[in-house]
């Protein structure tokens, strides 16, 4: 189980990344730079709309998720506090982390369900705002659902397969998010979900 505390958002933080209808990424866990370790986001249309870097090795301690130019949105950090790991993610602003807060804080805390694990997602300026979102791992590590406090599906990841049903590799997914879901929220959940499990 991974607690998550986002600041809260302001109207206009991340507008350009909600949409009115629902959006399919193709996720290829696969870096675009040569020797590198990370990920690439496909939109529907085929287009790169997000990249993930750490330039080092697998795990590493920092990753960073881009657009399509190479423009860092934001970092993922990862600290160790005695025996337990956290993820703190850093909003980027021209071209700058904002390090006065976290735009996220995940803390690893898992709780095993029928079989699968729970990651949950608090959002807001501090504990006491309660659960936001649940991560919910399938049997297969890189699969997973994101539900909020009231239940509702936002967001699934599932192995991608070819239009007459044929799967693809382990490092190929599809990544559905539902209308009116802040999209770089969903992929900073699946970049932590991601570092947690060792793909990225």
């Amino acid at each position: 189980m991974a607690k998550v505390h986002p600041e809260a958002f302001s109207s206009t933080s991340s507008n350009s990344y909600m949409a009115s209808t629902r959006e399919t990424y193709t996720v290829w866990l696969k870096s675009l730079v040569f020797h590198g370790n990370g990920c690439t986001i496909f939109n529907s249309k085929g287009e790169i709309v997000f990249r993930v870097d750490n330039y080092q090795e697998k795990s590493s301690s920092e990753v960073f998720l881009m657009d399509l130019d190479g423009d860092v949105l934001f970092s993922i950090q990862r600290k160790k506090i005695q025996v337990f790991q956290s993820w703190n993610g850093y909003k980027w602003s021209n071209s700058k982390a904002s390090k006065e807060r976290p735009w996220i804080q995940v803390r690893k805390c898992r709780r095993i369900l029928g079989g699968n694990t729970t990651n949950r997602v608090a959002l807001g300026r501090d504990k006491a705002t309660g659960i936001g979102y649940s991560i919910i791992e399938s049997h297969r590590k890189s699969e997973f659902k994101i539900i909020d406090s009231a239940g509702r599906l936002v967001a699934e990841a599932t192995q991608k397969r070819s239009s007459s049903g044929v799967p693809y590799g382990d490092d190929v997914l599809t990544l559905v998010v539902e209308p009116q879901t802040d999209q770089l929220l969903i992929v900073a959940l699946m970049t932590v979900h991601g570092l947690i499990n060792h793909k990225l």
